[in-house]
Protein backbone atom coordinates (compact mmCIF):
# COMPACT_ATOMS: atom_id res chain seq x y z
CA UNK A 1 0.00 0.00 0.00
CA UNK A 2 1.31 3.42 -0.98
CA UNK A 3 1.64 6.07 1.75
CA UNK A 4 0.82 9.77 1.72
CA UNK A 5 1.47 12.68 4.07
CA UNK A 6 -1.40 14.96 5.02
CA UNK A 7 -0.20 18.38 3.93
CA UNK A 8 2.97 19.69 5.56
CA UNK A 9 2.43 17.62 8.69
CA UNK A 10 4.46 14.56 9.55
CA UNK A 11 1.29 12.48 9.65
CA UNK A 12 1.84 9.65 7.17
CA UNK A 13 -1.08 7.39 6.34
CA UNK A 14 -2.05 4.82 3.71
CA UNK A 15 -3.08 6.46 0.42
CA UNK A 16 -6.60 5.21 1.06
CA UNK A 17 -8.25 5.24 4.47
CA UNK A 18 -11.34 3.46 5.73
CA UNK A 19 -14.46 5.35 6.78
CA UNK A 20 -16.06 3.32 9.55
CA UNK A 21 -19.36 5.19 10.06
CA UNK A 22 -21.54 2.84 8.00
CA UNK A 23 -20.61 -0.11 10.18
CA UNK A 24 -22.70 1.33 13.02
CA UNK A 25 -24.69 4.32 11.81
CA UNK A 26 -26.46 6.15 8.98
CA UNK A 27 -26.68 3.37 6.36
CA UNK A 28 -29.30 1.12 7.95
CA UNK A 29 -29.08 -0.83 11.24
CA UNK A 30 -25.65 -1.48 12.87
CA UNK A 31 -23.85 -4.36 11.22
CA UNK A 32 -22.73 -7.58 12.94
CA UNK A 33 -19.94 -6.62 15.36
CA UNK A 34 -17.69 -9.70 14.96
CA UNK A 35 -17.94 -9.36 11.17
CA UNK A 36 -16.96 -5.69 11.34
CA UNK A 37 -14.04 -6.42 13.68
CA UNK A 38 -12.86 -9.01 11.19
CA UNK A 39 -13.20 -6.50 8.34
CA UNK A 40 -11.25 -3.80 10.21
CA UNK A 41 -8.42 -6.22 10.94
CA UNK A 42 -8.44 -7.41 7.32
CA UNK A 43 -7.99 -3.77 6.26
CA UNK A 44 -4.89 -3.49 8.45
CA UNK A 45 -3.47 -6.69 6.97
CA UNK A 46 -4.00 -5.20 3.50
CA UNK A 47 -1.99 -2.10 4.39
CA UNK A 48 -4.67 0.39 5.39
CA UNK A 49 -3.41 2.44 8.33
CA UNK A 50 -5.96 5.30 8.46
CA UNK A 51 -9.33 4.75 10.17
CA UNK A 52 -12.09 7.33 10.56
CA UNK A 53 -14.76 7.35 13.26
CA UNK A 54 -16.67 9.84 15.47
CA UNK A 55 -18.39 9.86 18.85
CA UNK A 56 -21.73 10.70 17.21
CA UNK A 57 -21.71 7.55 15.04
CA UNK A 58 -24.10 5.49 17.10
CA UNK A 59 -23.58 7.51 19.26
CA UNK A 60 -20.53 5.78 20.67
CA UNK A 61 -21.03 2.37 18.99
CA UNK A 62 -18.56 3.08 16.22
CA UNK A 63 -15.75 4.30 18.44
CA UNK A 64 -16.21 1.24 20.65
CA UNK A 65 -16.08 -1.03 17.59
CA UNK A 66 -12.97 0.64 16.18
CA UNK A 67 -11.29 0.61 19.58
CA UNK A 68 -11.89 -3.10 20.09
CA UNK A 69 -10.88 -4.05 16.55
CA UNK A 70 -7.67 -2.02 16.43
CA UNK A 71 -6.42 -2.41 20.02
CA UNK A 72 -4.13 -5.36 19.09
CA UNK A 73 -2.54 -3.34 16.25
CA UNK A 74 -2.77 0.15 17.75
CA UNK A 75 0.81 1.14 17.01
CA UNK A 76 0.41 0.26 13.32
CA UNK A 77 -2.57 2.54 12.68
CA UNK A 78 -3.74 6.15 12.70
CA UNK A 79 -7.15 6.74 14.27
CA UNK A 80 -9.18 9.88 13.53
CA UNK A 81 -12.27 10.79 15.51
CA UNK A 82 -14.42 13.88 15.92
CA UNK A 83 -16.08 16.20 18.45
CA UNK A 84 -18.65 18.93 18.06
CA UNK A 85 -22.13 17.50 18.66
CA UNK A 86 -24.12 17.36 21.85
CA UNK A 87 -24.72 13.63 22.22
CA UNK A 88 -26.82 14.11 25.38
CA UNK A 89 -29.70 14.87 23.02
CA UNK A 90 -30.88 12.93 19.98
CA UNK A 91 -28.00 13.19 17.47
CA UNK A 92 -30.57 13.98 14.81
CA UNK A 93 -31.60 16.92 17.01
CA UNK A 94 -34.66 19.05 16.51
CA UNK A 95 -36.22 19.39 13.07
CA UNK A 96 -33.57 17.10 11.64
CA UNK A 97 -30.62 19.30 12.63
CA UNK A 98 -28.13 17.92 15.17
CA UNK A 99 -27.27 20.05 18.20
CA UNK A 100 -23.77 21.50 18.08
CA UNK A 101 -21.42 21.92 21.03
CA UNK A 102 -17.79 22.93 20.55
CA UNK A 103 -17.31 24.72 23.87
CA UNK A 104 -13.74 24.12 25.07
CA UNK A 105 -14.79 22.26 28.23
CA UNK A 106 -17.01 19.97 26.14
CA UNK A 107 -14.19 19.26 23.65
CA UNK A 108 -11.98 18.10 26.53
CA UNK A 109 -14.75 15.90 27.97
CA UNK A 110 -15.28 14.30 24.54
CA UNK A 111 -11.56 13.64 24.20
CA UNK A 112 -11.43 11.80 27.52
CA UNK A 113 -14.49 9.70 26.66
CA UNK A 114 -13.22 8.93 23.15
CA UNK A 115 -9.84 7.82 24.49
CA UNK A 116 -11.60 5.26 26.70
CA UNK A 117 -13.86 3.96 23.93
CA UNK A 118 -10.94 3.76 21.49
CA UNK A 119 -8.83 1.92 24.09
CA UNK A 120 -5.89 4.21 23.48
CA UNK A 121 -3.77 6.89 25.14
CA UNK A 122 -3.86 9.31 22.20
CA UNK A 123 -6.11 10.42 19.37
CA UNK A 124 -4.00 10.74 16.22
CA UNK A 125 -6.30 13.22 14.47
CA UNK A 126 -9.11 15.08 16.27
CA UNK A 127 -11.55 16.87 13.97
CA UNK A 128 -14.19 19.45 14.77
CA UNK A 129 -17.11 17.62 13.12
CA UNK A 130 -19.01 20.77 12.13
CA UNK A 131 -18.31 24.44 12.74
CA UNK A 132 -20.19 25.76 15.80
CA UNK A 133 -21.28 29.37 15.14
CA UNK A 134 -21.70 29.92 18.89
CA UNK A 135 -18.02 29.30 19.68
CA UNK A 136 -15.17 31.30 18.09
CA UNK A 137 -12.93 28.94 16.14
CA UNK A 138 -9.93 30.38 17.98
CA UNK A 139 -11.31 28.93 21.23
CA UNK A 140 -11.85 25.56 19.55
CA UNK A 141 -8.30 25.54 18.20
CA UNK A 142 -6.99 26.57 21.61
CA UNK A 143 -8.79 23.71 23.35
CA UNK A 144 -7.33 21.18 20.91
CA UNK A 145 -3.92 22.81 21.33
CA UNK A 146 -4.19 22.16 25.08
CA UNK A 147 -4.95 18.49 24.37
CA UNK A 148 -1.97 18.31 22.02
CA UNK A 149 0.31 19.77 24.71
CA UNK A 150 -0.99 17.12 27.12
CA UNK A 151 -0.17 14.38 24.61
CA UNK A 152 -3.79 13.24 24.36
CA UNK A 153 -4.16 14.44 20.76
CA UNK A 154 -1.51 14.46 18.03
CA UNK A 155 -3.12 16.46 15.22
CA UNK A 156 -5.99 18.96 14.76
CA UNK A 157 -8.53 18.68 11.96
CA UNK A 158 -11.63 20.47 10.71
CA UNK A 159 -14.61 19.14 8.75
CA UNK A 160 -16.79 21.04 6.27
CA UNK A 161 -15.25 24.37 7.29
CA UNK A 162 -15.10 27.43 5.05
CA UNK A 163 -11.84 29.10 4.08
CA UNK A 164 -12.00 31.93 6.63
CA UNK A 165 -12.62 29.45 9.44
CA UNK A 166 -9.70 27.33 8.22
CA UNK A 167 -7.38 30.34 8.18
CA UNK A 168 -8.41 31.55 11.64
CA UNK A 169 -8.05 28.09 13.18
CA UNK A 170 -4.72 27.45 11.47
CA UNK A 171 -3.32 30.71 12.90
CA UNK A 172 -3.86 29.38 16.44
CA UNK A 173 -3.06 25.67 16.02
CA UNK A 174 -1.82 24.30 12.68
CA UNK A 175 -4.55 22.28 10.98
CA UNK A 176 -3.27 18.95 9.68
CA UNK A 177 -6.31 17.94 7.61
CA UNK A 178 -9.69 19.10 6.44
CA UNK A 179 -12.36 16.46 5.96
CA UNK A 180 -14.89 17.47 3.32
CA UNK A 181 -17.20 15.74 0.94
CA UNK A 182 -15.39 15.68 -2.40
CA UNK A 183 -16.00 13.48 -5.41
CA UNK A 184 -16.88 13.65 -9.07
CA UNK A 185 -20.41 14.61 -8.09
CA UNK A 186 -19.49 17.20 -5.43
CA UNK A 187 -16.67 19.40 -6.70
CA UNK A 188 -17.30 22.68 -4.90
CA UNK A 189 -14.11 22.32 -2.79
CA UNK A 190 -12.15 23.01 -5.98
CA UNK A 191 -13.39 26.62 -6.04
CA UNK A 192 -11.82 28.02 -2.85
CA UNK A 193 -11.07 25.27 -0.35
CA UNK A 194 -8.46 23.23 -2.21
CA UNK A 195 -6.38 26.28 -3.24
CA UNK A 196 -6.43 27.43 0.40
CA UNK A 197 -5.32 24.01 1.65
CA UNK A 198 -2.50 23.97 -0.89
CA UNK A 199 -1.37 27.43 0.23
CA UNK A 200 -1.41 26.53 3.93
CA UNK A 201 -0.04 22.99 3.61
CA UNK A 202 -3.16 21.21 4.90
CA UNK A 203 -4.20 17.73 3.75
CA UNK A 204 -7.65 16.90 2.38
CA UNK A 205 -9.57 13.81 3.47
CA UNK A 206 -12.58 13.37 1.16
CA UNK A 207 -15.53 11.61 2.75
CA UNK A 208 -18.24 10.05 0.57
CA UNK A 209 -15.70 9.78 -2.27
CA UNK A 210 -18.07 7.32 -3.95
CA UNK A 211 -21.09 9.60 -3.61
CA UNK A 212 -22.55 7.62 -0.69
CA UNK A 213 -22.50 4.55 -2.91
CA UNK A 214 -24.07 6.11 -6.00
CA UNK A 215 -20.86 6.28 -8.03
CA UNK A 216 -20.26 2.54 -7.68
CA UNK A 217 -22.90 1.91 -10.32
CA UNK A 218 -24.75 -0.49 -7.99
CA UNK A 219 -27.76 1.78 -7.57
CA UNK A 220 -30.49 3.10 -9.86
CA UNK A 221 -33.83 4.93 -9.69
CA UNK A 222 -35.56 1.77 -8.44
CA UNK A 223 -33.22 1.21 -5.46
CA UNK A 224 -35.04 1.45 -2.12
CA UNK A 225 -33.58 2.49 1.23
CA UNK A 226 -34.30 1.22 4.72
CA UNK A 227 -36.04 3.76 6.99
CA UNK A 228 -32.85 3.93 9.07
CA UNK A 229 -30.76 4.74 5.98
CA UNK A 230 -29.69 8.40 5.94
CA UNK A 231 -29.93 8.49 2.14
CA UNK A 232 -33.72 8.20 2.35
CA UNK A 233 -33.91 11.91 3.34
CA UNK A 234 -31.28 13.28 0.94
CA UNK A 235 -32.59 15.30 -2.04
CA UNK A 236 -29.83 13.88 -4.25
CA UNK A 237 -31.17 10.37 -3.65
CA UNK A 238 -34.77 10.82 -4.75
CA UNK A 239 -35.66 8.46 -7.61
CA UNK A 240 -35.87 11.45 -9.98
CA UNK A 241 -32.43 12.73 -8.99
CA UNK A 242 -30.89 9.26 -9.28
CA UNK A 243 -32.33 8.88 -12.76
CA UNK A 244 -30.97 12.29 -13.80
CA UNK A 245 -27.55 11.62 -12.22
CA UNK A 246 -27.11 8.26 -13.92
CA UNK A 247 -25.16 10.04 -16.68
CA UNK A 248 -22.22 10.46 -14.30
CA UNK A 249 -22.21 6.76 -13.44
CA UNK A 250 -22.39 5.91 -17.14
CA UNK A 251 -19.30 8.07 -17.73
CA UNK A 252 -17.40 6.24 -14.99
CA UNK A 253 -18.53 2.91 -16.43
CA UNK A 254 -17.25 3.83 -19.88
CA UNK A 255 -13.80 4.80 -18.54
CA UNK A 256 -13.77 1.72 -16.29
CA UNK A 257 -14.32 -0.59 -19.27
CA UNK A 258 -11.36 0.98 -21.08
CA UNK A 259 -9.16 0.58 -17.99
CA UNK A 260 -10.39 -2.91 -17.04
CA UNK A 261 -11.50 -1.48 -13.71
CA UNK A 262 -14.79 -0.71 -11.91
CA UNK A 263 -16.62 2.64 -11.71
CA UNK A 264 -15.73 2.86 -8.01
CA UNK A 265 -12.04 2.39 -8.78
CA UNK A 266 -12.14 5.13 -11.40
CA UNK A 267 -13.88 7.53 -8.99
CA UNK A 268 -11.24 6.89 -6.30
CA UNK A 269 -8.30 6.98 -8.71
CA UNK A 270 -9.57 10.32 -10.00
CA UNK A 271 -9.43 11.75 -6.47
CA UNK A 272 -5.98 10.29 -5.79
CA UNK A 273 -4.71 11.89 -9.00
CA UNK A 274 -5.89 15.37 -8.04
CA UNK A 275 -3.24 16.10 -5.39
CA UNK A 276 -0.59 14.01 -3.59
CA UNK A 277 -1.98 15.16 -0.21
CA UNK A 278 -5.53 13.91 -0.79
CA UNK A 279 -6.49 10.74 1.11
CA UNK A 280 -10.05 9.49 0.44
CA UNK A 281 -11.84 7.44 3.09
CA UNK A 282 -14.43 5.27 1.35
CA UNK A 283 -16.56 3.25 3.73
CA UNK A 284 -17.67 -0.33 3.28
CA UNK A 285 -19.00 -3.25 5.29
CA UNK A 286 -17.95 -5.90 2.75
CA UNK A 287 -14.53 -7.46 2.24
CA UNK A 288 -14.84 -7.67 -1.54
CA UNK A 289 -15.66 -3.96 -1.70
CA UNK A 290 -12.64 -3.21 0.50
CA UNK A 291 -10.44 -5.11 -1.95
CA UNK A 292 -12.07 -3.33 -4.88
CA UNK A 293 -11.41 0.08 -3.32
CA UNK A 294 -7.79 -0.79 -2.54
CA UNK A 295 -7.35 -1.69 -6.19
CA UNK A 296 -7.85 2.00 -7.06
CA UNK A 297 -4.52 2.92 -5.44
CA UNK A 298 -2.50 1.13 -8.13
CA UNK A 299 -4.73 2.32 -10.98
CA UNK A 300 -2.90 4.90 -13.09
CA UNK A 301 -4.99 7.59 -14.75
CA UNK A 302 -2.98 9.47 -17.38
CA UNK A 303 -3.25 13.20 -18.02
CA UNK A 304 -5.36 12.32 -21.07
CA UNK A 305 -7.66 10.15 -18.95
CA UNK A 306 -8.13 12.97 -16.47
CA UNK A 307 -8.85 15.49 -19.24
CA UNK A 308 -11.41 13.10 -20.77
CA UNK A 309 -13.15 12.62 -17.42
CA UNK A 310 -13.16 16.34 -16.59
CA UNK A 311 -14.39 17.32 -20.04
CA UNK A 312 -17.23 14.80 -20.00
CA UNK A 313 -18.15 15.49 -16.36
CA UNK A 314 -18.32 19.25 -17.01
CA UNK A 315 -21.20 18.63 -19.43
CA UNK A 316 -23.23 16.76 -16.79
CA UNK A 317 -25.40 18.70 -14.35
CA UNK A 318 -25.79 16.91 -11.04
CA UNK A 319 -29.37 17.07 -9.74
CA UNK A 320 -30.47 17.41 -6.14
CA UNK A 321 -28.99 19.12 -3.08
CA UNK A 322 -26.43 17.24 -0.96
CA UNK A 323 -28.44 17.60 2.24
CA UNK A 324 -31.83 18.84 3.44
CA UNK A 325 -31.71 22.58 4.15
CA UNK A 326 -31.32 22.17 7.93
CA UNK A 327 -28.14 20.12 7.46
CA UNK A 328 -26.75 22.09 4.52
CA UNK A 329 -26.60 25.16 6.81
CA UNK A 330 -23.99 23.34 8.89
CA UNK A 331 -21.44 23.15 6.09
CA UNK A 332 -18.96 25.74 4.86
CA UNK A 333 -18.97 27.77 8.08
Amino acid sequence: MQKRKLGNSNLEVSALGLGCMGMSFSYGPPKDKPEMISLLRAAVERGITFFDTAEVYGPFLNEELVGEALAPVRNRVVIATKFGFDTSVDPRGTKGAPVLNSRPEHIKQVAEASLKRLRTDRIDLFYQHRVDPEVPIEEVAGAVQDLIREGKVKHFGLSEAGVQTIRRAHAVQPVTALQNEYSLWWRRPEEEVIPTLEELGIGLVPYSPLGKGFLTGKMDEDTTFDSTDFRAILPRFTPEARKANQALVDLLGKIATQKMATPAQIALAWLLARKPWIVPIPGTTKLHRLDENIGAVSLELTADDLRTIDSAASKITVHGARYPETLEKMTGG
